[in-house]
């Protein structure tokens, strides 16, 4: 049976690849067939991943680069071209916290710290952005086709306490996600495709403080989340693949513009 679920022989650039999310999508798109381009600030973490799937039978490229220095991803860009002469799909899974941007219950509201607030939304937003605007260019010039797929958050469907810049961040992809999908349409027809992926509570190097103790047992903070969770569980990574591999493929060449959420229920859940 023919089925558009599969990438073979596509070019697909996943940023963040070398965090926890990052290695379920580069695992299950070279699963389906796709060459993968590893991209990550790790060196060490992007060759391991690339190899890994290159010793499974796949293709697959380590990518080093930061995705808020315009430089390092022309540098990525011009070497997957090199090599593979296309880019057919962009993952923009980069993103993340960090602690000085965190609000904790006792600091004064109006005392916030703007420089790492503005550092996360940097590196949640324009780090979409600005690999779009480079992997995406490439896409319209060298495939002609192909799928954008950003990666937000729960965070911008209700208020989650702490995250301030994080979530405004991730609130702005979602705008930008409908806001490039409608440009792309109206200067490009139905060749090129920007989607979302919202994942729900899954534990990354970026959370797991703030939800897990050292022992492994939750945090006040990580009982909230399975409390308001109807699965009463973290999602696992591998739980994501099914939807990132569909929004990429032509199995959903007529969906531009949409958040696919995968999150356990936490988002429709009213507590009671």
């Amino acid at each position: 049976m023919k089925t558009d679920f599969n990438l073979t022989d596509k070019v697909i650039v996943v940023t963040g690849a070398t965090g926890v999310l990052g290695e379920a999508f580069v695992n299950s798109i070279a699963a389906a067939g796709a060459i993968v381009g590893v991209l990550g600030r790790n060196e060490k973490v992007a060759n391991e991943r690339a190899n890994a799937i290159i010793a499974n039978g796949g293709k697959a490229i380590a990518l080093i680069a930061d995705v808020t220095i315009e430089a390092d991803l022309v540098k990525a860009k011009d070497l997957v071209l090199a090599t593979y002469g296309r880019i057919d799909g962009l993952v923009n899974a980069a993103g993340g916290n960090m602690p000085e941007a965190v609000i904790q219950p006792e600091q004064d509201i109006f005392d916030l710290n703007m420089d790492a607030l503005q550092k996360v939304m940097n590196l949640n937003l324009f780090g979409t952005l600005l690999p779009t605007q480079i992997f995406g260019k490439a896409i319209q010039e060298t495939a002609g086709t192909g799928s954008i797929v950003n990666i937000s958050s729960v965070a911008p469907v209700q208020a989650i306490t702490k995250v301030l810049g994080y979530s405004l961040a991730k609130s702005a992809i979602d705008l930008y996600t409908k806001w490039f999908a409608v440009e792309l349409s109206r200067r490009y027809g139905d060749t090129i495709r920007m989607n979302g992926i919202v994942p729900g509570f899954f534990l990354t190097e970026q959370n797991r403080t703030l939800l897990t103790n050292e022992d492994g047992s939750l945090t006040e903070r990580g009982n909230l989340i399975i409390k308001n969770t109807p699965y009463k569980r973290f999602g696992n990574p591998d739980e994501l693949s099914g939807a990132l591999v569909w929004l990429l493929s032509d199995a959903s060449k007529f969906v531009t513009g949409s958040n696919v959420t995968i999150d356990g229920g936490f988002t429709i859940f009213s507590g009671v």
